[in-house]
């Protein structure tokens, strides 16, 4: 007698601790610069048609050299986190994203 396994694919949505859709933040920081802020809201509208840059938040370091801006998107799937991760670091304005 011979058994068959049956491998399934495993379901990313299922593996993920992130529900889809939702609102998620996304702590971008860069130097304190004239153009840092439309930059990372440029990206955050070219991945999240609705976009609401009226939720912006914006923190400068202690000494002022650096500021950080949190954007809050409507994260739809992992993809779309994963392409707006690789946007942001990729682009020259941005030190840290978290």
């Amino acid at each position: 007698m011979t058994t068959q396994t049956t491998t399934q694919t495993p379901d990313p949505r299922k593996e993920s601790l992130i529900e889809y859709p939702s609102k998620f933040p996304i702590k971008v920081m860069g130097d304190d610069v004239e153009g840092f802020v439309h930059a990372v809201t440029t990206v955050a509208e070219r991945f999240d048609p609705t976009f609401d840059a009226s939720t912006i938040e914006l923190r400068n370091s202690k000494g002022g050299k650096y500021l950080g801006v949190t954007i809050t998107i409507n994260a739809t799937s992992r993809e779309q986190l994963d392409n707006i991760y690789r946007a942001l670091t990729s682009h020259p304005m941005v030190k840290v994203v978290l």
